[in-house]
C-alpha cells in the first residue's frame, strides 16, 4: 500500500534538478546536487560553462567557413574506345579575292572596308591589274548587299582545298560546312550540322585525324592601301578547334598557320564540370537565346553583340543571326565596327557571359616542319602545275589529330558540404559537452514538460477563482432570499469575515 505523502514526495518531470541528474549532458548532475553550493560544484560548473564556450566557438566558425562555399577542382583522366572528332573552323586571312572586286564593290566598301579614297580608285584599280572600269561613265547600283558581296568575294574551299584525308578516308569540301564569322566567309570541318555526319575516331597519333593540304592563294590577297578594322598584314589560315555545340570564335580564339609549313595539332579532349552559386559562377539557367540551342560563352557573345547592334546602330553584322537588316558599309565604318570595339575594351559588363556549367575544350601542342623540302619542290610543282616560288609561298599542311584515346576530367567540387557540417557539429558536440542529438531532445522534452506544468498550474488557479467566485455569489442569494420570507432587514443580518455587511449587495 502506497505510503502517505508519496506523491508529494516524488519529483515532477519539470523539477531542474531531476532533469539535471537523469540528462545524458556530461557534467550537469555535478552542478545541480541537493545541499548548499560547495566548491565542488563551483568547478563543475565552471567547466561545463569553458566547454560549452569552446563548443559554441567552434560551431560559429564551421559555420562561417561552410557560408564561403569552398571548392575543390579535381583532375582526372580517362580512357576511350572511341572520341568524337572536334569541330575544326578554319579561314583565309584575306577576306576579299581581288579578282571578284568590281568597280561598283569599289564604290560601296573601297573607303570603309579597305581603306581607299574615292579619289584613289582608278589608281587602285590599275593595282589590281585593271582599268578603271567605266570611269566617267560608271553608276553604282542602287542598294548594296553586303551577304552578297562577302560570299561571292571570298576565297572558295573548292579551290583553297588541294589534298583531304580524315584517317584512312578520303574528305573533301562537301565534308565542310560554311559559316560566316568577323573574319568573313569561312569553313567548318566535322560541323554536325543537319546533312553532315559526325566523325568519331579510333585511335590517337599523327596519321589517324585530319590532314589538310591548301593552297592560300597569295596572288588574290588585296594590297593594303589604308588601316581598317579589316585589314590584315598576314598570310596564311586562321584555325579553331572547337565542340560542335559552339559557334567558333575564331577571330579571338584562332591560332594561325603560316605557308611554306606543315603544322602538326596534337589535341586533348577535356571535359569541364563547374558548380553554380554559391560555389562557383558557372551558368545552370536554361538557355535564353533566340539564336543558339546550346549555352556557350561564344554564343552567349554573339547573341549580346547582336542585339547591343539592333538597340544602337538598327542593323547586323554579316556573321550575326537574326532577321534584322543588314549593316551597310557606312553603318560597319561608323557603328558597327566601333560598337564592337567599345564593348571589348570599355563595356564589358553589358556582355558579361558566364561560364557554362558542363563544357568541351580541346588542349593543343603545335610543331612546324618546313614544306616543301627541297627533294620535293620540283614534284610539287609539276604535279600542281605551279612555279616552286608560287608551292613555297602558298601550300601549307595541317595535321590534326588527338595525342591518345583519353581525355581529361576538369571537376569541381563542393570541398564543405552539410554532411561535413553536421559532422564537425556533431563531433564538437560529443567532446566539449559530452551531447548527441538526443541530449538536444531531452532538453526539449524538458521545456515542454516546464512549459506544460505553468499552464496547467495557470488553469488550476484561474479554475479555482472563478469556483470561489460562484460560491460566494450563491451564498448572498441565499441570504437575500431567507431575509425576504421572515421579515429580516440587511441590518438584521450578521456581518460575515469575508463579505462584509450584506448591505454592500443589491439582492
Amino acid at each position: 500500500m502506497q505510503e502517505p505523502g508519496a506523491d508529494e514526495a516524488a519529483p515532477r518531470p519539470s523539477d531542474f534538478a531531476a532533469f539535471a541528474g537523469s540528462c545524458t549532458l556530461h557534467g550537469l548532475a555535478h552542478v545541480f546536487l541537493p545541499g548548499p553550493f560547495t566548491p565542488r560544484r563551483a568547478a563543475w560548473a565552471g567547466a561545463i560553462l569553458l566547454a560549452l564556450g569552446i563548443f559554441l566557438y567552434q560551431v560559429g566558425e564551421r559555420v562561417q567557413y561552410y557560408k564561403e562555399y569552398h571548392h575543390v577542382t579535381m583532375l582526372d583522366e580517362e580512357a576511350g574506345r572511341l572520341l568524337l572528332f572536334p569541330a575544326v573552323t578554319l579561314c583565309n586571312f584575306n577576306r576579299v579575292r581581288r579578282s571578284r572586286l568590281t568597280r561598283n564593290d569599289l564604290h560601296w566598301v573601297g573607303q570603309e572596308l579597305l581603306g581607299v579614297e574615292a579619289p584613289a580608285f582608278p589608281e587602285y584599280l590599275r593595282a589590281l591589274g585593271r582599268s578603271d572600269e567605266g570611269g566617267l561613265g560608271f553608276y553604282p547600283t542602287p542598294r548594296f548587299d553586303m551577304k552578297e558581296f562577302v560570299e561571292r568575294t571570298a576565297h572558295s574551299l573548292e579551290e583553297m582545298l588541294l589534298d583531304c584525308r580524315f584517317g584512312t578516308r578520303e574528305c573533301g569540301p562537301h565534308n565542310f560546312t560554311a559559316i560566316f564569322t568577323r573574319l568573313g566567309k569561312c569553313y567548318t570541318f566535322n560541323s554536325g550540322a543537319p546533312g553532315h555526319e559526325l566523325l568519331t575516331t579510333v585511335k590517337g597519333g599523327t596519321g589517324n585525324g585530319l590532314e589538310l593540304m591548301l593552297n592560300i592563294q597569295q596572288d588574290e590577297y588585296l594590297p593594303v592601301w589604308g588601316e581598317t578594322d579589316e585589314t590584315s598584314y598576314e598570310a596564311g589560315v586562321k584555325v579553331q578547334i572547337h565542340s560542335q555545340n559552339e559557334p567558333p570564335s575564331i577571330d579571338q580564339l584562332g591560332f594561325g598557320v603560316a605557308p611554306g609549313f606543315q603544322t602538326f595539332v596534337s589535341c586533348q579532349q577535356q571535359r569541364l564540370f563547374y558548380l553554380p552559386p554559391p560555389w562557383g559562377d558557372c551558368k545552370s539557367n536554361p538557355v535564353e537565346s533566340a539564336f543558339f540551342a546550346n549555352y556557350s560563352m561564344a554564343a552567349c557573345r554573339i547573341d549580346c553583340e547582336t542585339r547591343y547592334l539592333a538597340e544602337n546602330c538598327n542593323c547586323r553584322m554579316v556573321h550575326m543571326p537574326g532577321n534584322a537588316n543588314l549593316c551597310t558599309p557606312e553603318q560597319y565604318k561608323e557603328c558597327a565596327d566601333p560598337a564592337l570595339d567599345f564593348l571589348v575594351e570599355k563595356d564589358n559588363e553589358f556582355c558579361s557571359c558566364q561560364t557554362p556549367c558542363e563544357t568541351v575544350r580541346y588542349g593543343k601542342e603545335l610543331s612546324v616542319v618546313k614544306i616543301p623540302s627541297k627533294a620535293s619542290a620540283k614534284y610539287l610543282a609539276k604535279k600542281y602545275n605551279r612555279s616552286e616560288q608560287y608551292i613555297a609561298e602558298n601550300l601549307l599542311v595541317l595535321d590534326i589529330f588527338f595525342e591518345a584515346l583519353n581525355y581529361e576530367t576538369i571537376e569541381q567540387k563542393k570541398a564543405y558540404e552539410v554532411a561535413g557540417l553536421l559532422g564537425d557539429i556533431g563531433g564538437q558536440m560529443g567532446l566539449f559537452i559530452g551531447a548527441s542529438l538526443l541530449t538536444i531532445l531531452e532538453i526539449f522534452d524538458y521545456l515542454y514538460e516546464v512549459l506544460r506544468d505553468k499552464l496547467l498550474s495557470y488553469y488550476q488557479a484561474r479554475k479555482q477563482v472563478d469556483r470561489s467566485n460562484s460560491d460566494n455569489l450563491s451564498t448572498c442569494h441565499t441570504l437575500c432570499s431567507h431575509s425576504d420570507s421572515v421579515g429580516y432587514t440587511p441590518n438584521m443580518l450578521p456581518r460575515h469575515p469575508t463579505l462584509g455587511n450584506f448591505e454592500e449587495f443589491a439582492c
